[in-house]
């Protein structure tokens, strides 16, 4: 005789009905299905299982375009997983500007902007030359045209590319002093507009780019940075002057004023190629490399008050060792045989009295 049960549609359990039928399943309050045999075949129940998508609901409300061709209910070997393996969000990278982008290339820039100086450098001793050589002969029209496009052609791209570099070691600056604020649990005190106008703006920018790098390393132990920073302010204040002096001479009439003001141009375009150089090694020294960005070394020396004094005696070959050894210990003992022998003839002579 078969027993008629209810099963749950939540959890599949199987109750027995002892007298009337229950609504609830009393495992966890599921619906229970109408009551039917529990061997009774498919085709004599009153339900049947259906395995449907998980966005059924959604599906079903959507007005479909097309008639859908029923098909057979899907069968799964094992229980299906769907949104039991999702994967965590991954955080969206920040944005990044383009002064970041120049910042990145900082190094390059620097490197690029000196070896530009170097060449404006060559070019401009290259035309005071020419102008040697014309003292006594004519310049052909061709090599004069030459002269002239390679010094204005240095000397465009030197001032673009010193501009740009400029930009890019100002983004260095808000990054480093950003960083160095943080460690301490503060924020820069000084905006981004007053550090604008304090690097960007000429005669200005001769006195606050070394306040603002001195505030960066102010909490620092390690005087390198510090020292670094000194040298390239005092060459940036002499950069400055020469490039003020070179603009102010290239006004004068005289024709012999002219050739010393080429002369000139290549000691500014020099003087601009090591304040190119040094800003790499203070911006090197801030983050703790050398000027070549090798990680330094951190030495400290102590005075040695004692003699070394070696740990494990050396090896001596052959027999020479166990030969001084026993030396050493005869040397040593010599002195005790000689007390022990003063002391026996002391103990003579007092028993002979």
């Amino acid at each position: 005789m078969s027993t008629v049960v209810q099963p749950c549609a939540r959890c599949g359990a199987r109750w027995t009905v002892q007298g009337a039928p229950m609504h609830w399943c009393p495992r966890c309050r599921g619906v229970l299905l109408s009551p039917a045999p529990i061997d009774a075949p498919a085709d004599r129940r009153n339900y049947r299982w259906v395995a449907r998508r998980p966005d059924h609901r959604a599906r079903r409300a959507q007005p479909s375009a097309r008639a859908v061709t029923p098909t057979e209910t899907p069968r799964y070997p094992r229980i299906p997983r769907w949104g039991l393996i999702d994967r965590p969000p991954h955080d969206a990278p920040a944005p990044r500007r383009r002064l970041d982008r120049l910042t990145d290339s900082v190094t390059k820039l620097l490197v690029a902007t000196a070896v530009v100086f170097a060449v404006a450098v060559v070019a401009e001793l290259v035309r005071y030359l020419i102008l040697l050589h014309n003292r006594t002969r004519l310049i052909h029209p061709a090599v004069l045209f030459c002269s002239d496009a390679f010094v204005i052609g240095a000397a465009v791209l030197s001032v673009v590319l010193a501009l740009v570099t400029a930009v890019a070691v100002f983004g260095w600056l808000v990054e480093a002093r950003r960083l160095a604020y943080t460690e301490v649990g503060q924020r820069d005190p000084r905006s981004k507009r007053a550090l604008a106008f304090g690097c960007l703006v000429p005669v200005v920018n001769l006195l606050w780019p070394g306040i603002f790098l001195t505030e960066v390393v102010a909490r620092r132990t390690d005087p390198r940075a510090v020292r670094a920073i000194r040298i390239w302010w005092v060459a940036w204040v002499f950069g400055g002057g020469i490039a003020l002096a070179a603009l102010l001479w290239r006004t004068a009439d005289s024709l012999q004023a002219k050739a010393d003001g080429v002369l000139f141009s290549a000691v500014t375009d020099a003087v601009a190629a090591t304040v190119a150089v040094l800003t790499l090694w203070v911006l090197r020294a801030i983050e703790g490399h050398d000027l070549l960005g090798h990680g330094r070394d951190t030495h400290r020396w102590l005075i040695a008050v004692d003699p070394a004094v070696p740990v494990i005696e050396p090896v001596h070959p052959g027999g020479r060792g166990r030969t001084a050894d026993i030396a050493r210990s005869e040397a040593i003992d010599a002195p005790a045989h000689e007390d022990n022998s003063a002391q026996d003839r002391e103990q003579e002579e007092v028993s002979a009295k």
